[in-house]
């Protein structure tokens, strides 16, 4: 039996706690005894994280739209002015674009090959969409 003094509200109390048996312990407070019972605490739950998801490889051909021409806002294609296999220049015009009721020449940012055409003639496109990719 382990005995404890304790002074609660300037009151001094002598607790002598027995031996645990299941979930009851016997307590003694002042000569009186109790049969205490001792709700055990929860054991933590482990939280589990999931994996982060596999990056996804390029199949083979697949087009690397990265640094691919974009429609600079929405429109219709009007008409493609190269080929894949081109060999294009900065500035030269690859797509005609109307916006607006206007159209709009969309030329190659860098020299390259042209590696593919994603886009058709008269297809409606959305802002931001890759038109053409290259080498």
């Amino acid at each position: 039996m382990k005995q404890y003094k304790y002074i609660i509200n300037d009151n001094e109390y002598v607790v002598d706690v027995g031996e645990r048996k299941g979930d009851t312990t016997s307590v003694c407070v002042n000569g009186e005894t109790y049969n205490v019972t001792v709700i055990p605490e929860p054991k933590p739950q482990k939280k589990t994280v999931p994996p982060p998801p596999a990056p996804q490889k390029k199949s083979e051909g697949e087009n690397d739209l990265q640094d691919a021409l974009r429609s600079p806002l929405p429109g219709t294609i009007v008409e493609i002015t190269t080929s894949v296999g081109t060999d294009v220049k900065e500035g030269d015009t690859l797509v005609v674009l109307e916006a607006m009721k206007m159209n709009n020449n969309l030329t190659a940012e860098r020299d390259g090959i042209v590696k593919a055409i994603l886009v058709k003639e008269g297809e409606a496109v959305k802002e931001n969409t890759p038109l053409i990719t290259f080498e």
